[in-house]
């Protein structure tokens, strides 16, 4: 049990970290060392991973110090699989490993959202990044209106999580918009659906920026569900969602004889 200010009976069991399930993945898009420290006084008991986003690492300044303040805060922390794919697409992939050890990270991710890679070269980048890193490796297009079916992206799954992957990540960019959600934000039910009946879905984090989003996976697979794309300012909302401390999972985690008291008062 997590150390609460209160220990309100009936909460769903939280996992405690180093967790494998019940992730939370956070992307940080570019925040001071000062609103850093501020986040992990109030938040580092729930994240696990924290992504700095896209290519912020590259210009952020203080990057090195924030890196370290987040590991010794416990929480695993890579680089955007956007800037991966930056290296990539130049022919610098071994001045990306050169650079991911140069501010002493611990964590990868591997993308191929904004340029197509040959689906077994990713599998080797994976691969080879496993041997010295937690690598989370994304499935996914970030272009709207792409479409990938089904059984494509079971097989990505498949296949990365045996090259090496920690976990895979099913995209929806920051905006929640593309991948395993529609333009509106709302969730490919079929998608989800084919995806968790061929992966576990343990080893799936749900990019899931949107409270909306947030809700319907939880209320779907349950408290313990891996989530990622979480703002900064999010983190202690959504961990209130998960305890169904707020009024979208209220009802979601009680016991039924407590939702059947409710009736009566």
């Amino acid at each position: 049990m997590a150390n609460y200010n209160f220990n309100l009976p009936s909460l769903p069991e939280r996992t405690a970290r180093p967790r494998t399930n019940g992730v939370t993945m956070v992307m940080d898009k570019g925040i001071s060392l000062r609103q850093a420290e501020d986040f992990v006084s109030v938040s580092s008991d729930y994240v696990d991973f924290v992504k700095l986003g896209f290519g912020t690492s590259i210009i952020t300044k203080n990057v090195k110090e924030k890196i370290k303040l987040y590991q010794n805060a416990g929480m695993k922390v890579y680089v955007g699989g956007t800037l991966f794919e930056a290296f990539v697409i130049r022919n610098k992939f071994d001045d990306y490993l050169k650079y991911i050890s140069s501010l002493g990270l611990d964590a990868a991710e591997v993308s191929d959202g904004s340029i197509e890679i040959d689906h077994d070269k990713k599998c080797e980048y994976i691969n080879q990044l496993s041997k010295d890193y937690t690598v989370l490796s994304e499935v996914g297009s970030k272009e709207e209106g792409v479409i990938i079916h089904p059984a494509r992206w079971v097989k990505m799954m498949q296949s990365e999580l045996q090259a090496g992957s920690f976990k895979v990540i099913a995209e929806a960019r920051e905006s929640g918009t593309v991948g395993i959600f529609h333009k509106n934000g709302s969730a490919h039910g079929m998608l989800i659906d084919r995806i968790v009946n061929k992966v576990k879905n343990e080893n799936i984090i749900w990019e899931t920026p949107q409270k909306s989003q947030q809700v319907y996976f939880l209320k779907m697979f349950g408290s313990n569900v891996n989530v990622g794309n979480i703002a900064v300012d999010d983190v202690i909302p959504l961990e209130t969602l998960r305890l169904g401390l707020r009024g979208d999972t209220f009802f979601t985690f009680l016991p039924e004889e407590m939702k059947q008291n409710s009736e009566n008062i």
